[in-house]
């Protein structure tokens, strides 16, 4: 048995640390260390980005990477193995994933287990618990590690994992966990749908004001009247299908002549060429500039100078979609009015025609029709902006999801359910 220990260590998995697209994930790290929880990272993947955001230089969690394929590091994972080889839990565990392996016939699974057993056999004596960010992936990992050790385990659901998992897996994983949460209404209705419902809560990321500066005080009224002072629009997020950048970009191509205008987008992605090639070939490549990955005060910067924020998400072919996207939350911080798609969580802060404007996912027709109404309407733009910043102060501030996160997890540290086991 481990030695018993008051010490509030828990091990915090996720499938890339630092990932600028992640904010929600560094926010929350950093505000619970700062209530004095102590964490370890632990990740499946090497970081693929130059730049990090302030938050990830804040964090002070010690950061532990796993082989990201087992090849590359066979020894540590022969030593994870025949470690594991005498746990209690092996035989569990490898019954788990041969179940698992059965109906999802994967090298992705095999990497999974090579992985937890790398972890089982690495984690610190005095880590009690481990909670993972997304169902898919990342809680295998975490599933095996746990069965192998005897830990007990929690985990955060978001968007992709949520729609992408079979039922069955995302069934068992639930029943298994001491709990979970996840960000939207939609996501928490699908999760309980599986399970008990109390196994499953709703906890929104909210956004943590103090990291934002107030508001612009005002904003050129541009109505996209001037060519030499154009409508600024912006938009945040990866090139992915999801994203729906295909479909803004012909309604952007689809604006009257006589609106002046700007885009430009921030994020990487596989598909930033395919969209750049599409902006081209549309004859506007002159007026969108696709600046790549860009760390959070630049971000900060461009939304107070824009005077639109755009984000046409809708679900992918593979079943990918979004949740609620921070960079939603983060436009109104700054009173920036915002049009979004009436999908996912998007509706749960933006109501149409009050703090935004919605268009149906995927009618590029109606997302250039509203762009160009309110590219010419300053003061509809203020009106929509400040009622944004408004709602997200009211009603989605970081505090009372951080205070849930705060209370379960000290519980699962102070009062632990099941010591883990060693031989």
């Amino acid at each position: 048995m481990l030695p018993s220990t008051t010490a509030r260590r828990i091990v915090v998995v996720v499938k890339g640390y630092p990932r600028l697209s992640e904010t929600f994930i560094a926010q929350e790290i950093l505000a619970l260390e700062q209530r004095g929880l102590a964490f370890d990272l632990w990740s499946l993947r090497h970081p693929t980005e130059r730049a990090v955001h302030p938050m990830h230089k804040a964090i002070k969690a010690r950061i532990t990477y796993l082989p990201e394929y087992l090849y590359e590091e066979p020894l540590r994972v022969l030593r994870g193995a025949f470690w594991c080889l005498k746990q209690k839990g092996f035989r569990p565990t490898i019954g788990a994933f041969w179940r698992d392996l059965k109906r999802d016939l994967t090298a992705n699974r095999v990497r999974r287990l090579g992985q937890a057993f790398v972890m089982a056999r690495e984690l610190p004596a005095d880590v009690r618990h481990l909670h993972v960010h997304y169902l898919h992936t990342p809680a295998s990992v975490v599933r095996y590690a746990a069965l192998l050790t005897g830990r007990s385990w929690t985990f955060s659901a978001h968007a992709k994992d949520i729609w992408t998992t079979p039922d069955w897996e995302k069934r068992e994983k639930i029943a298994e966990a001491c709990w979970g949460v996840t960000c939207t209404a939609q996501g928490a209705s699908n999760l309980q749908s599986l399970s008990r419902p109390e196994q499953v809560s709703l906890v929104y990321h909210g956004l943590d004001l103090s990291r934002f500066p107030a508001p612009p005080e005002s904003r050129p009224a541009r109505d996209g009247s001037d060519p030499l002072d154009p409508v600024r629009i912006v938009s945040i997020g990866r090139a992915v299908a999801k994203k729906g950048y295909g479909d803004l970009i012909r309604a952007l191509a689809a604006l009257p002549q006589d609106l002046h205008w700007r885009f430009v987008h921030v994020g990487g992605g596989e598909l930033l060429n395919s969209l750049k090639k599409q902006a081209q070939e549309a004859g506007m490549a002159s007026k969108v500039a696709f600046l790549g990955s860009k760390a959070q005060p630049e971000i900060i910067a461009l939304l107070r100078e824009a005077d639109l924020f755009v984000l046409p998400s809708k679900e992918a072919r593979s079943g990918d979609r979004d949740g609620l996207p921070n960079v939603i939350m983060e436009a109104a911080s700054q009173e920036l009015a915002i049009v979004a798609s009436d999908f996912a969580g998007i509706p749960e802060f933006i109501r149409d025609d009050v703090e935004g404007r919605l268009v149906p996912p995927g009618d590029w027709e109606a997302l250039s029709n509203a762009l160009n109404l309110l590219a010419r309407d300053p003061e509809r733009r203020r009106t929509l902006g400040s009622a944004a910043f408004a709602r997200l102060r009211r009603d989605f501030s970081m505090e009372g999801g951080v205070d849930m996160l705060e209370a379960r997890l000290r519980s699962m540290t102070e009062n632990p359910q099941k010591e883990p086991e060693r031989v």
